[in-house]
């Protein structure tokens, strides 16, 4: 059973969180500031943090930024509703996603599931999984790693679905809504720049430019590509 973490300093509502979270299968536990959201983040007893960026003591992103440093466990930022630079500047950081205040409980269990279904790596089949490889990128679904030029590229779970669909569409446009599906696992919002916050991220983890994309290029008003073509499997 999965445990989650909720760091909140709405007492109130952190127990109605923990209340519907255990009639959904989940235990959870909760703590009201943001050091000890993070030294609860960091114990490895969690599959997933739910934070908020309104915290006494250090604050929400610096809990995050602190957790990113040491630590891939997937996090859902909690916002104020119409604070769009709370939720660019929680993406740029490192977490997996945001959902804005007030929300709906059901909508923050699918997010909680959609983000813990990225996370884990899938079932090995019987035969070796294939490891991607175009250009000097090489991704290995099998561990959940990947190297540019020989080199680690440290992703969080959600960029490394992002580049894994990339790259199995390699010299071909996957367009935002196609990639909001795959790897956010909701339905694509017009005005929502999550994916394009996500892709940011992985361009620079690559050496990418903004300008350049020497890796991932933008197709404009429909998508991204990546750039190397003859995707090819190895076993």
């Amino acid at each position: 059973m999965d445990c989650v973490l909720v760091v909140d300093d709405d007492i109130e509502l952190c127990g109605l969180v923990q209340e519907y979270l255990t009639s959904e299968g989940f235990t959870s536990q909760a703590v009201h500031d943001g050091e000890q959201g993070l030294q609860r983040g960091l114990s490895g007893e969690y599959a997933l943090v739910v934070l908020d960026v309104m915290l006494p003591g250090i604050n929400g992103f610096e809990v995050l930024r602190r957790l990113r440093s040491v630590s891939k466990i997937p996090v859902l930022l909690l916002t104020a509703r119409g604070e769009d630079v709370d939720r660019i500047v929680g993406l740029e950081i490192g977490a997996d996603d945001y959902l804005p205040k007030p929300f709906n409980p059901r909508e923050l269990v699918a997010r909680i599931r959609a983000i813990l279904r990225r996370a884990k790596p899938s079932k090995a089949a019987d035969t070796a999984p294939e490891i991607l490889s175009v250009g000097d990128v090489e991704l290995d679904p099998a561990t959940r790693s990947v190297s540019r030029a020989g080199q680690p590229v440290e992703l969080t779970s959600v960029e490394f679905n992002l580049l894994e669909v990339l790259l199995r569409e390699a010299g071909r446009v996957v367009t935002r809504e196609r990639l909001v599906n795959a790897v956010l696992s909701r339905k694509f919002m017009p005005f929502d720049r999550s994916i394009d916050m996500h892709v940011s991220k992985v361009r620079r983890k690559l050496g990418d430019s903004e300008e350049s994309g020497d890796h991932i290029k933008t197709i404009r008003g429909v998508g991204y590509m990546f750039a190397r073509p003859g995707a090819k499997a190895r076993r």
